[in-house]
């Protein structure tokens, strides 16, 4: 089997999966719930980023909640 075929027969499996995940939803439901997931993820990722700052010994899903100061908390 080639690349292509099996790029194919991947994309075939991935939209029959969804076809079977997604029922009898609406396709535009769907593609609103599956874009706002998406969205969503971006936001978390780009935000845990922008928290660590590029520091390599911070770790954003590591930090305890005590860390969050009241004054952190009104902006």
């Amino acid at each position: 089997m080639t690349s292509t075929e099996q790029r194919a027969a991947l994309q075939h499996q991935i939209w029959q999966i969804a076809n079977d995940v997604r029922g009898a939803v609406d396709g535009w439901d769907f593609k609103q719930y599956v874009l706002g997931t998406l969205f969503y993820r971006f936001i978390s990722e780009n935000f845990a980023s922008y928290i660590e700052g590029g520091d390599d010994s911070i770790n954003y899903a590591e930090l305890s909640d005590e860390i969050i100061t009241p004054e952190i908390k009104v902006l």
